[in-house]
């Protein structure tokens, strides 16, 4: 695995052959459309659930009904219903319903658990409805929303390596083309890149929430207490 991670053939395109730093392009590319169509959706329906205080079962019964999907099922289904060469489509929306549930969730999470003494005080200075969501409610609840970013993009970096099932790109090329021709070596060192990459995106979603949220709404470090005598 290391030789084959190693190999500087590897990191270019050989023959027309794309090499990592294209399949990698790729995967990053399915990942940043279906996360940011997702939070477009899931973002604005949670908050106005969240404040509103309507449709909360509505929110349940969709997120568990979307992460009951099976996945690789139904980008073979939409392929086939959609045609090859819109395959992409396909998997864009495929992944579009992996990222959903957990953005419409963490948002309508967020928005419900802000402190009501907060709202409260917002209204009797005479904000309405709508400047309570935006300058209360959705600053108080981007903790959550931006933890749940977080576990949207990890989840759509993981499914996206199917895409080698309906001939696209991505770093899953390598693991799907790999068991295919039993070279091991590609198998694994797909894996590593993808979970490599998804490490990095988290570390990077980690510090830009560490960036955005306000001190006081982080959670609080848990320190020891010298006892005294």
């Amino acid at each position: 695995m290391w030789d084959w991670l190693t190999n500087p053939d590897n990191w270019t395109n050989t023959l027309g052959t794309p090499g990592i730093p294209q399949r990698l392009a790729e995967h990053l590319r399915y990942t940043v459309v279906a996360v940011v169509i997702a939070a477009l959706i899931a973002v604005p329906l949670g908050a106005f659930i969240g404040h509103t205080g309507r449709g909360g079962t509505f929110v349940v019964g969709l997120v568990n009904a979307f992460r009951a999907l099976p996945e690789l099922g139904l980008l073979i289904l939409l392929t086939l219903s959609m045609g090859v060469l819109l395959a992409f489509d396909a998997m864009t929306i495929t992944l579009v319903l992996i990222a959903v549930p957990p953005l419409l969730a963490g948002t309508y999470a967020g928005i419900r658990n802000v402190d009501p003494s907060a709202v409260d005080a917002a209204r009797g200075m005479g904000m309405r409805g709508r400047q309570i969501l935006v300058k209360v409610e959705l600053p108080n609840a981007l903790p959550l929303i931006l933890g749940a970013l977080r576990t949207a993009t990890l989840q759509v970096i993981a499914t996206a390596s199917i895409a080698a099932f309906v001939s696209l790109g991505g770093l899953g090329r390598f693991v799907i083309d790999g068991l295919a021709l039993r070279e091991f070596d590609r198998m694994a060192g797909g894996a590593v890149l993808i979970a490599a990459l998804a490490i990095v995106a988290e570390l990077v979603l980690a510090g830009l929430q560490w960036l955005v949220v306000s001190p006081g709404l982080r959670a609080p470090r848990t320190r020891k207490r010298k006892a005294t005598t």
